[in-house]
């Protein structure tokens, strides 16, 4: 069965770039409804419910039918969103050598990433997230509709934005690229860079 991931901490520790509001319901209403939902549909399939999330998403289209759009759906927000959660931090953090030198390779500077990445934000029509994941040891921006998981489509996320308005529209109401402006204050380089050795 899973459980709410713990933040690292306090619901009012990012403002003002996320309030505490925001955070609060979006931790403990959005993502404990995903994660209720998909225990709730895995009752019965104790093969699944060995499972980690990880394996659950890669292996998504082997799931039985009657429950594949839940672990879709649920499984994705939850994954998703333990992701989100891990990347943020109220303390600046710089990016490791490692990690810098890569997303130099791939995309030629950490401004040029955050170009890609914003407008992969953007322009997610409707809710959505944007992400930077390894395809293959390179680093590549997409976007996801819903709570699509990369790992549905054997791509490795190291960093993730939930574009839903309900991540953002207590504080920024229809002002998305405010809201993505201001995750960069953000962002957990290290575990970002954790994700990325791990992922290769």
């Amino acid at each position: 069965m899973f459980s709410l991931p713990p933040l690292k901490f306090e619901y009012d520790a990012l403002e003002p770039h996320i309030d505490a509001k925001t955070m609060k319901i979006h931790h403990s209403k959005h993502h404990q409804g995903y994660i209720n939902k998909l225990n709730a549909s895995l009752e019965g399939h104790s093969d699944l419910q060995s499972k980690g999330i990880v394996e659950l998403l890669t292996d998504w289209m082997n799931t039985p039918d009657e429950i594949k759009e839940s672990v879709r759906n649920n499984g994705g927000g939850h994954h998703n969103h333990s992701i989100f959660w891990s990347i943020l931090s109220p303390e600046k953090k710089e990016i490791p050598e490692s990690l810098s030198k890569a997303i130099n390779e791939d995309f030629g500077s950490l401004e040029k990433m955050k170009e890609e990445f914003t407008k992969a934000a953007s322009s997610r029509f409707g809710s959505g997230w944007a992400w930077v994941v390894v395809e293959a040891g390179k680093l590549k921006v997409i976007s996801t509709p819903n709570q699509d998981s990369p790992l549905m489509d054997g791509l490795k996320p190291i960093l993730g934005l939930d574009v839903w308005e309900h991540a953002y529209y207590l504080n920024y109401q229809n002002r998305r690229g405010d809201y993505i402006e201001h995750f960069w204050n953000l962002v957990d380089w290290d575990q970002v860079n954790t994700y990325y050795q791990d992922a290769t």
